[in-house]
Formats: structure tokens, C-alpha cells, sequence
């Protein structure tokens, strides 16, 4: 590959790239035409789990704009079927069966990956070839993500059924992380060996702890994750919302490259993880203003990122679904102009 077609992969190791790499969480997806053209025929979990579709879907942004990445077009918690959750999407997740007691988290199943979770090693096959020369990322959710979910049986807005689980019973939380931790390991790793060249691990819903929580009920068991993925030997981005409390615990857990939101300045960011790199951290809900102040938003975080090895620019979240296409383009261009 060229040093173009190298630059995300490049950065990721904090090696000399000629301009800033630029990608977006939920850059496959419902922002694009073309996606929802395919949700009017497919749910989310038949475009998941049908490799084909799941490899379009993919490489659809990748079509539409120069990014420097594609990251594999699949749902967060489809590990968790395998397992015994029985998932549904009504619009948002649902779990028909949550996790409430010890019997429950007893009950989960261990799986082999492969077995399992084929469909998805299958799609990132054929998008890694598809994309080829631009790198494919690999993703899963996070132990406590997945866990969040299966206890509170979809979102939450406090997490109130999650902390009172790892406060009531916490050898059972400690049991569930452990069955998590193991599949995800697994998981990351097919994604491997199957095509990805990069993985991210997405802890979405850990900003909802305090920094003692993360520490006693979640730190170990990212460690465990993040550990086993760099083993694969592709660069591995750790991200999560909400860490600005606890960054250094959470960037302490692993990760060649520590995601950060919006709420923490880049600057910032640099002197609490040490030599990482970082990826941001741009508001999502940016691209929804005016395009001169979506512009000086973008040349603001190339000002704080000031030209360090190791920095990838995306949001701090995915991206919204009302997001015009236009400006997804627009950022990508100027991440390119602005940093070269």
C-alpha cells in the first residue's frame, strides 16, 4: 500500500502519516440513502447477518467519500444471541429475557465464534477484500456495554438496574463480565482473522459509572479484552463516552489508541493517557450547523491535535442519523486540506 492508503493504519502506531486520517463511527448507516433504501427491505438484523449485505453496507461511505477506513457493517450485541438473549429491534434493542439474577447470568451459554458469529467473520471477508487498499475495521461492544444491555433489557437513560446488580450481587456481575470478556476475546479475534486490520472496542455506556466503579467492577475485564486483541497484532482504539472523570483509569485498561468525546479537549487528552495515540473528538451535532461553523469546528480540533503523531479525527459519538451527507463529505475533504 501506498503511504495514502496506509495513513489510518500508520497513525494508528503514531508513525509519520502526510495528512490527518479521518473516519466516523456509524459511517455505515441510516445518514446515507442508499442504507435506508436497504432498511426498507431488510432489518437491521437480516442486513447484519447476511454477509453480502452486511459487506454493502460497508463499503457504501466508503464509495461515497475518500475515508481513510471502513469499519465492518454489524450490531453491537449480536454476540449476546448466541449466548441465549433474545434480541429484537422495536425500533430501538430489546432483550425479551434480561439478566436479573445469578440463575440468569448462570444460564448464558458459551459458544464457539465461529459458530456463532460466522455470518460476520463472512462479511468481513468479503468487505476486507472489497475495500482493498483501505483497511477494515473490526469492532465490538465493550463487557460493560453488553452487559448494560442484557440487564436493563435495552437502553437506559441512569443504568439504575446495571449499578444495583454490580452493587447486590457481585460475584454474578463478576461471572457475567467474565462470559463476556471471554466471547468478545474471541470475537475481536475472528474479526481478525478474517480480514479486519484494525479493532475497536466500544464501551458506549461507560461514562454512566463513577471512577471507583469503573475501576472495581469493569477496569479487568477491558484489560482482559484489550489485551487478548493486541495479541492479534493489529492496532487496537478503545473508545468510550464519557470518560472525562476517569480517563487515565480508562485509557489504563489498553488500547493503542484511546477515543475521546467532545468533552474533553485534545490537548488535554494527551497529557493524561501519555504516549497513545487518540481519536476525536469532534460533536456529532456539528455537522448539523452551518457549514462556516462546521469549518472552524473542524480547523479547531486539527489546531489542538497540532500536528502529533498518532491522531485519527472522528467524533466523539457516531453519527446522527439527521446528518446531511454533504457535510460528512465536507469534513472528510477539509480534514485533508487542513492537515497536510
Amino acid at each position: 500500500m501506498s503511504l495514502p492508503e496506509r495513513r489510518f493504519l500508520r497513525a494508528c502506531r503514531r508513525q509519520s502519516v502526510d495528512r490527518t486520517p479521518v473516519w466516523f463511527m456509524r459511517q455505515a448507516g441510516r445518514y446515507m440513502e442508499e442504507y435506508r433504501a436497504l432498511r426498507k427491505r431488510y432489518s437491521i438484523l437480516q442486513l447484519a447477518k447476511t454477509p453480502e449485505l452486511a459487506c454493502e453496507v460497508t463499503l457504501q461511505p466508503a464509495r461515497a467519500m475518500p475515508v481513510d477506513a471502513g469499519i465492518l457493517f454489524a450490531d453491537i450485541l449480536l454476540p449476546l444471541e448466541p449466548m441465549g438473549a433474545r434480541l429484537r429491534f422495536a425500533p430501538a434493542p430489546v432483550i425479551d429475557n434480561p439478566v436479573r439474577r445469578a440463575a440468569d447470568v448462570r444460564r448464558l451459554k458459551d459458544f464457539d465464534v465461529e459458530e456463532g458469529l460466522g455470518c460476520v467473520f463472512s462479511a468481513a471477508r468479503l468487505a476486507s477484500r472489497a475495500l482493498a487498499p483501505r483497511p477494515l475495521i473490526g469492532f465490538a461492544g465493550a463487557p460493560f456495554t453488553l452487559a448494560s444491555y442484557l440487564i436493563e433489557g435495552g437502553p437506559s437513560k441512569d443504568f439504575a438496574r446495571t449499578k444495583t446488580f454490580m452493587h447486590e450481587q457481585p460475584a454474578a456481575w463478576d461471572l457475567l463480565m467474565r462470559k463476556l470478556r471471554r466471547v468478545t476475546a474471541d470475537y475481536l479475534a475472528g474479526q481478525v482473522r478474517a480480514g479486519a486490520q484494525a479493532v475497536q472496542l466500544f464501551d458506549s455506556w461507560i461514562g454512566a459509572l463513577s471512577p471507583s466503579q469503573y475501576r472495581r467492577f469493569v477496569l479487568p475485564h477491558s484489560r482482559f479484552v484489550l489485551t487478548a486483541a493486541r495479541k492479534t497484532g493489529v492496532p487496537v482504539i478503545h473508545f468510550g463516552t464519557g470518560t472525562a472523570g476517569f480517563l487515565e483509569d480508562f485509557a489504563s485498561a489498553g488500547g493503542d489508541v484511546i477515543g475521546v468525546d467532545w468533552r474533553v479537549e485534545l490537548s488535554q487528552a494527551w497529557r493524561r493517557v501519555g504516549a497513545r495515540g487518540i481519536q476525536g473528538n469532534l460533536d456529532p451535532a456539528l455537522l448539523l450547523a452551518p457549514r462556516r461553523e462546521l469549518k472552524k469546528a473542524v480547523q479547531d480540533v486539527l489546531r489542538q491535535a497540532a500536528g502529533r503523531r498518532g491522531f485519527i479525527f472522528n467524533l466523539g459519538h457516531g453519527l446522527l442519523p439527521q446528518t446531511p451527507v454533504s457535510s460528512v463529505k465536507a469534513v472528510v475533504e477539509w480534514v485533508h486540506e487542513y492537515s497536510r
